[in-house]
């Protein structure tokens, strides 16, 4: 979500870039649903421009109907669910991947709440100055909110990853102010930090391939 088609375009050229590069020098299977990430929330920032347009009158209006609904059935269905998958698919430790395997849970348990929203027709969106304000189309939506925050910001903080622990303060803090602007009305920033959590996903999916070819040309035989 952004506070312009045009920064929502060039945001997502820039994210999908940088996570075409993560997965370029991405080789072990486990960290690729990692640096898949920033690939997918830069494809989410591209159908939010289309969306926009749609809105604007500058493209078809089923065609801007059709990217609305992608938008939102990826940030409603699918991330609530993956970004806990994310998290847990790099934990080594048995119990750490076993505790987090609920946030995982209440993420799909949030996406099959919100569905009846993109069912029934209900979700949508429209141009508010300087963001987009959407509806979920479902009367409880509100109530919903505090989970979906506990399922996509709640395993970063449970990680074994120290990295992983910072940037989910980081990401808790972002979320309060970002939400507050756009509560307020003031103006979207959340491309914004789209392309800052994509810089540090990318450099994460790094590092965690570097250290474990390290492990391996470390270990005996």
């Amino acid at each position: 979500m952004c506070f312009a088609p045009e920064a929502d375009l060039l945001t997502g050229i820039v994210v999908s870039g940088v996570g075409i590069d993560a997965l370029r020098h991405t080789k072990h299977r486990r960290y690729l649903p990692l640096a898949l990430l920033p690939l997918l929330l830069g494809a989410h920032q591209l159908v939010e421009a289309v969306a926009w347009w749609g809105m604007e009158d500058q493209v078809p209006a089923r065609v801007g109907e059709m990217a609305t609904w992608l938008y939102l059935a990826f940030a409603f269905l699918v991330v609530p669910p993956l970004v806990p998958w994310v998290v847990r698919s790099v934990e080594v430790d048995p119990a750490r991947r076993r505790r987090l395997l609920p946030f995982v849970l209440l993420g799909a348990a949030v996406a099959a709440a919100l569905l009846p929203g993109l069912l029934n027709g209900e979700a949508g969106g429209e141009v508010a100055c300087r963001y987009i304000a959407y509806d979920v189309g479902v009367p409880y939506g509100g109530y919903l909110l505090p989970f979906y925050v506990a399922a996509t910001c709640g395993p970063m903080l449970a990680s074994g990853n120290r990295r992983f622990v910072l940037f989910g303060v980081a990401n808790l803090a972002a979320v309060g102010v970002l939400g507050w602007l756009l509560a307020g009305g003031v103006v979207s920033l959340w491309c914004v930090w789209a392309a800052a959590t994509s810089v540090a996903i990318a450099r994460e999916a790094r590092v965690a391939e570097r250290q474990e070819n390290w492990t391996a040309a470390a270990a005996p035989g």
